[in-house]
């Protein structure tokens, strides 16, 4: 079987100290294949979100490893940890992180100019996913007066802009009505199934997960279970 895009062994993390220590994860295992889809699937305090943010390398777990490609990410440099947050990764959170008064294009291309990309390049590849996500015509608008479909579809393009691996995306339907997060979503499987793009989705929506290759359940900080989709049902 070839090396798995992310891999976490065993790793557990705590937060706060004394009576007031709560362990979020308490030795999960998890395998990530690129170009699969996986759901990590609990209530609110179940640890899901934690595991997201340590395979996102958004945070270190207390012990256990967490492999990228076959790499201990513990031995990777403060660089190359940007880096790969930078390029390699991509990011859909429930709150929509949008800085309200600039525009949807310079929402979108703030990946890029935080890796040094020049500007006529930036708006050519903002303007591309936009384009692909049907928001071209928003590009000039400010961002505060995006529905909320439009915003998160606006965070999908800036997700996409850097060309990513792998679309780490937390409660990306939590703030839609029904029909909006539907569009949302069918928005993340195309990109998934048509680019092969990874995704990485934390949801409490049983749905949402249903529509994944795969759903890792976590209750108290463990993997109570897992499901894979029959491919040959499918």
């Amino acid at each position: 079987m070839s090396t798995a895009l992310l891999e976490a062994r065993d790793i557990r993390k705590s937060y706060g100290t004394g009576t007031a220590r709560f362990d979020a994860l308490t030795g999960v295992s998890i395998q990530v294949q690129a170009g699969e889809s996986i759901a990590i699937v609990g209530k609110s305090g179940s640890g899901k979100s934690t595991l997201m943010h340590l395979l996102a390398l958004l945070d270190s777990p207390d012990s256990g490893e967490l492999a990228i490609n076959g790499a201990d990410s513990s031995q990777l440099s403060v660089k190359q940890l940007n880096r790969l947050r930078n390029e390699d990764f991509g990011f859909v959170f429930q709150q929509f992180f949008l800085t309200p008064n600039a525009s949807v294009l310079d929402n979108v291309v703030l990946p890029l100019k935080i890796a040094g990309v020049g500007a006529r390049e930036r708006t050519t590849r903002g303007m591309a996913v936009l384009e692909q996500l049907e928001l071209a015509d928003k590009a000039k608008n400010k961002a505060i007066n995006l529905s909320g479909g439009q915003k998160q579809r606006a965070v999908i393009a800036r997700a996409l802009v850097n060309n990513p691996r792998v679309i780490f995306a937390d409660e990306p339907t939590g703030n839609l009505d029904t029909v909006t997060g539907r569009l949302v979503e069918d928005t993340l499987f195309s990109l998934n199934k048509d680019h092969g793009i990874t995704l990485v989705i934390v949801t409490h929506d049983e749905d949402l997960a249903a529509r994944c290759d795969r759903q890792m359940f976590v209750r108290d900080g463990r993997e109570v279970h897992a499901i894979a989709l029959d491919q040959d049902a499918a």
